[in-house]
């Protein structure tokens, strides 16, 4: 198995978290080819990718508020909110599904979009945005507003509450919130107050991912071919052995045991913990 498929079978089978990071890594590889100036270096985000001030752009582009919270101005903005992202959302899954952090994600980049939007039309002002930040920030603050008190083990710090983390980043943000980069603290702080808000819903019982998971499904149901049943003629072989049909069900059984026993050991241990020839039999499984 080569890295290309160890990478597909990574993203098949790891979860909505790798799926995001996978896809905010690929948007950047995209923009460094399309987007990227490296006789000036830095990026040039058109405005039906980044989000826009500009009523001509962004009414007309409704998709740049989602999309604008795939892209980013720089390896170092990436690398940064895929680790805060990665870490926020390991702790959100303790508590919460898959769906639901997609759908905090995407609904939480749209909201802090449009606050953004709306924040420059108060300030009269006009600028364009891309970065993740601001849905990540509400996965963080989503788990922080239902277990403030969890501890967290940080490198060089040890054990720190993890609401002191989510503060100390929240003042950070106002604290710079008219010195620079004005539209980003916005979205930040739009992005935390929907994190805050997506988790006191979910207690008074309204699941807000739901909105993404029925949109989802209405488009794949959409786009999904009904499978055709034409008339078929079916003729039994009466002289077939009863012996080797009784063989292919054990082969059947064997190999569903062990793509089980693999599939505990992801779980258990990562995906990573895997052999090679373990990787290559779920991979050729997976086919």
């Amino acid at each position: 198995m080569n890295i290309l498929d160890d990478l597909k079978m990574q993203y098949k089978m790891g979860g909505v978290a790798h799926r995001l990071i996978y896809w905010n890594v690929g948007c950047f590889l995209v923009s460094l080819v399309f987007f990227y100036d490296f006789k000036l270096g830095s990026f040039y985000f058109p405005d039906w990718v980044a989000l826009s001030t500009d009523f001509s752009a962004f009414g007309l582009k409704p998709w740049t508020f989602l999309t604008y919270s795939f892209f980013h101005d720089g390896f170092w903005h990436l690398l940064f909110n895929m680790v805060v992202f990665n870490f926020a959302s390991s702790l959100f899954l303790i508590y919460f599904t898959q769906k639901q952090l997609l759908g905090l994600y995407i609904l939480s980049a749209i909201f802090a979009g449009i606050a953004f939007v709306a924040g420059y039309f108060i300030l009269n002002l006009s600028a364009s945005i891309v970065g993740a930040s601001a849905a990540i920030m509400a996965v963080l603050v989503a788990v922080t507003t239902y277990q403030p008190l969890m501890n967290v083990r940080l490198l060089l710090i040890g054990n720190i509450k993890l609401w002191h983390i989510t503060a100390v980043i929240l003042i950070l943000d106002l604290m710079q919130f008219r010195l620079d980069n004005t539209g980003g603290h916005i979205s930040h702080l739009a992005g935390a107050l929907f994190g805050f808000i997506f988790i006191r819903a979910l207690q008074n019982g309204t699941d807000l991912s739901q909105i993404v998971t029925g949109f989802i499904t209405f488009f794949r149901n959409l786009v999904k071919k009904s499978p055709s049943t034409p008339f078929r003629k079916v003729h039994k072989n009466y002289a077939k052995p009863a012996e080797n049909r009784a063989s292919k069900i054990i082969t059947k059984d064997k190999a569903q045991q062990q793509i089980d026993e693999i599939l505990d050991k992801i779980s258990q241990s990562g995906y990573d913990s895997l052999t090679k020839e373990e990787k290559e039999f779920l991979f050729k499984a997976g086919k």
